[in-house]
Formats: C-alpha cells, structure tokens, sequence
C-alpha cells in the first residue's frame, strides 16, 4: 500500500512541483489548494492522483474537518507544509492585518495541518513532515519583518518538533528555498542583480525545491531530523 501524502499549497509553482516529486517516488499524493481547487485537481489528474482538496489552511476548524475526514481512510505520513502567504511593507508602515494575515497562513496553518495528523502518523511508526521557510528566515528582508517572523517561527517550531517525534521514528525538517524563478517572481530581478546576490548566478527553480523535500520525505533521509536545508544558490 502506498504512503499518502498532503502538499499544502500545491496548486502553486513550487507546491505542483513538489507533487510531481513526492509522486514519482511513488507516493500517493493529496494537492491542496486555498481557492484553486480546479488547478489542484488539474495537478492530481497529471501525478496519476485521484485526490483534490480545499480549505484555508488559516481556519482552524475548517483544516480539523477536511484533514480527519481525509484520515478516517489511513494517516497521511507525509506532510509538506508549502501554503504561504507575503504582504510586504515597510514595518512603520505596516498594517496590524498584514502581520496577522502572513502568520495566519504560515505559522498557524503549520499548526492547524500538522497537529491533527501527527498522532495517526505516530500510531504508523513512520512520517516526514517537511515544511517550506524561505532565506528571509535568515538573512532578513526590507519591507518582509512578518514574513520573516513567521519563516522564522517555523524553523523553530520544527526543530522543537523533531525532538518530540523522533522516538516515534517520525522526522521534522524544513527546506528553506532563496529566489526561485516562478510566476510570482517573474521580472523581480534583473540578471546583474541575481549575480551579485547568488555564487550560483541564477535563480533556482521549484524542481530544485522539489528535489530536497523528495529527499527529506524518503527513507533515505531517516537520520535527518531537526534541520533548516538551504535551496538558495549560496546566499546564505
């Protein structure tokens, strides 16, 4: 039987990606989508997968049903926390909405998704849980303080995890991706500009982002655990 699992945000250019990725290693993937339930399904349909679902990862309650449902039929043992949100400002400028709707998304909805799946996953003796930050976690970012913090707050947040979960044989990691060439960040940077920034004198791609959660999420990565990997070309 194949291990499931959920890719939060799949329906966008990096979480597609990472479904292509985890399916190919031969699990069966869930894509989730907030609103773009049409393309989550369009994604499900290429990996072979006969499963769509949508909710705000943000509201607690809608997150508990959909996800109890999911596992009324088997844990999901592999859990990518990719969902995510920014709403850039300078910080004296910044709105209290703006702070509270980046954590919302990213710190609360790693909340929301992970904790009602951890202990069917315990009860297998086996999961990944994987979750997306970004190098402003790092390095800081003008105009990024909310975005940073809750980036931050995962990688914390996961390595307290790790050491809960690791005698249950379940690891916890994030992957934390510097500037990917996706739609969203299309004509963000000039080239003279990304080779000042990155040694490797490009931005990444969502397959090199895809290709380290397919890692940290294999048996192969069973003695990782705790740890930030950095998909960013060598800024950090």
């Amino acid at each position: 039987m194949k291990r499931r699992a959920l890719v939060t945000g799949g329906s966008g250019a990096i979480g597609a990606a990472i479904c292509r990725a985890l399916a190919a290693g031969g699990l069966e993937v869930i894509v989730h989508a907030n609103t773009r339930l049409q393309e989550a399904r369009r994604i499900a349909a290429e990996i072979g997968s006969p499963h769509a679902i949508a909710f705000d990862v943000s509201d607690r309650a809608a997150a508990r049903a959909a996800l109890e449902a999911l596992v009324e039929s088997g844990a999901i043992q592999v859990v990518v926390n990719n969902a995510g949100i920014h709403d850039d400002a300078a910080f004296p400028a910044m709105r209290a909405e703006q702070w509270e709707d980046v954590l919302a998304v990213s710190l609360n909805g790693f909340f929301n998704v992970t904790q009602p799946l951890v202990m069917p996953m315990v009860r297998t003796r086996w999961g990944r849980i994987v979750t997306l930050t970004s190098v402003a976690a790092d390095l800081g970012n003008r105009g990024q303080v909310n975005y940073a913090a809750a980036k931050g707050g995962l990688c914390a947040a996961s390595r307290s995890l790790a050491r809960e979960l690791g005698p249950h044989g379940i690891t916890v990691n994030c992957v934390s991706p510097g500037l990917i060439d996706t739609p969203m960040s299309a004509g963000a940077f000039e080239p003279a500009a990304i080779e000042r920034m990155i040694p490797l004198q490009r931005m990444g791609s969502p397959e090199d982002v895809a290709a380290a959660v397919a890692f940290l999420a294999s048996d192969a990565a069973g003695y990782i655990t705790g740890q930030v990997v950095p998909v960013n070309g060598g800024m950090t």
